[in-house]
């Protein structure tokens, strides 16, 4: 226990000053036990008979009791009687951080849980699969056991970049080395990591329209100049791409986010002709593009490149769990150094344990075995949620089927953004958790849409959300 005696007057008193100091301000809480008079006068360097004598002083104004056998607590119905001393707000210290003042407000994440609902059409929240739970104890018991305990490969394990590897060529059509493979925390950090290689502040770096929230509040945190190209049925607008070329392109082409959308192969290749001959580079955020429903395999635009501009980046939050935080980042060859030294000095690796468990679950075909359930389960709840919104519709709702991923958007037909948010205030008094699409513009729509997440809830739980639904639709085009 940390004390700090004042030095003023005899020890006995100024430990029991100490004492009553840490009682008062909560540092030792109502209940807890203090050590033995005998331990706690080795600890501070005193004699055992000063530590009685403050012991006695205190329970002698009822801030202690004593318990035969047991030794001495605190008394459990003190309180704190000191008022907290008042925040005092410390402006930003570095333009770092006045843009992330500004720019993050960690209480208003989207697709964040609401309270007091029952159902949920939640993105991002995982689809439980029992037995990935067992599988994943397992190989983490089992790493635990033989993993190095010392500092990892900043650039990630050997045997876990082997293993994304062989699995992107075999799922993905990506063809690379373990060397071209960096381990990160998620792709949060894959896109902090793109922006410090690659950006300065001021640099210029293209999103899409609509874009992942996360995408545009990095780059913008970064001090990044954003430029948005707009997405339609065909994906990224190519020939809506600036006449002043930006330094970085950040697209979703397998499954754009949020619309859903596939980028065509004509404009796949038409955006890479325009990061060759501009010289800029392309992040390509492969999400979900483990789970399509229409039969279809498309390649990765990364696959599709021949010069070297794409860094790929996908993770395995979505498809396994997020508590993960474990993704990957395929570098060009010609920054590889610069990648791998980014991620040392932003945290010195990734945790070892996790990354041995992750590559035995996947080299052993549990990962591969995972994804097989989680993509039939996901397409049953995808199946249940279309079939209910097209029953209550009524010509209500346009209803983007993406035929791809762990969402669906729908758009209010003939509702305001205003009207939307109305809509969802309504759904959530009746216990339903509904998500507006308008987080993910930079410039709003001039309608209502929707975002809802269909994984975590099972095929009858959401038909008794659609229900909920339903009735809430009904009174809202009254």
């Amino acid at each position: 226990m940390f004390l700090q005696l004042d030095g003023r007057g005899p020890l006995h008193a100024q430990l029991t000053r100490a004492l009553r100091s840490a009682l008062l301000n909560g540092r030792i809480g109502p209940g807890s036990p203090l050590p033995s008079s005998r331990r706690l006068a080795t600890d501070l360097g005193v004699s055992r008979n000063t530590v009685l004598a403050a012991y006695e002083q205190l329970r002698a104004e009822g801030f202690l009791a004593g318990r035969v056998g047991s030794g001495t607590y605190v008394t459990p119905p003190m309180q704190l009687r000191v008022a907290p001393s008042p925040q005092i707000p410390i402006p930003p210290q570095s333009r770092y951080s006045r843009r992330l003042r500004a720019i993050h407000d960690h209480s208003a994440v989207p697709g964040r849980s609401l309270p007091g609902t029952r159902f949920a059409f939640q993105y991002g929240a995982p689809l439980i699969n029992p037995a990935l739970t067992s599988a994943w104890s397992r190989e983490l018991a089992r790493a635990a056991a033989y993993t190095e305990p010392v500092y990892p490969l900043a650039q990630g394990l050997p045997a876990l970049r082997q293993a994304v590897c062989d699995y992107l060529g075999r799922r993905r059509g990506v063809q690379v080395a373990p060397a071209d493979i960096l381990i990160v925390a998620g792709t949060q950090q894959a896109i902090a990591l793109t922006a410090r290689v690659l950006l300065d502040e001021g640099d210029a770096a293209v999103i899409e329209e609509p874009q992942y929230f996360a995408i545009r509040e990095i780059l913008e945190v970064h001090g990044t100049s954003l430029q948005r190209v707009p997405v339609d049925s065909d994906g990224l607008i190519t020939d809506a791409m600036p006449a002043n070329p930006p330094r970085l392109i950040c697209v979703t082409p397998s499954h754009q986010f949020p619309s859903g959308v596939l980028m065509s192969l004509e404009r796949r290749l038409a955006l890479l002709d325009y990061a060759e001959h501009h010289r800029c580079w392309i992040l390509e955020d492969d999400y979900d593009g483990e789970f399509r429903y229409d039969g279809k395999t498309h390649a990765a635009l990364r696959s599709l490149d021949q010069n070297d501009r794409v860094i790929y980046v996908g993770s395995f939050s979505k498809v396994l769990f997020p508590a993960l935080r474990l993704g990957y980042l395929i570098m060009p060859r010609g920054l590889r150094e610069d990648f791998i030294s980014a991620k040392w000095a932003s945290d010195f690796g990734s945790p070892a344990v996790e990354q041995a468990a992750l590559a035995r679950l996947i080299t052993d075909g549990g990962f591969d075995r995972h994804l097989r359930r989680s993509a039939k389960a996901l397409n049953q709840r995808r199946s249940a949620l279309l079939q209910g919104l097209r029953d209550c519709s009524l010509g209500r709702l346009d209803i983007a089927d993406s035929r791809a991923g762990m969402h669906l958007v729908v758009w209010l037909n003939g509702k305001t953004v205003d009207q939307g948010d109305h809509f969802i205030a309504r759904a959530q008094a009746h216990g339903l958790g509904l998500h507006p699409i308008t987080p993910y513009y930079l410039v709003p729509p001039d309608r209502a849409g929707l975002l809802m997440g269909y994984a975590a809830l099972s095929v009858t739980e959401i038909h008794q959300a659609l229900e909920i639904f339903a009735r809430c639709l009904d009174d809202e085009y009254v």
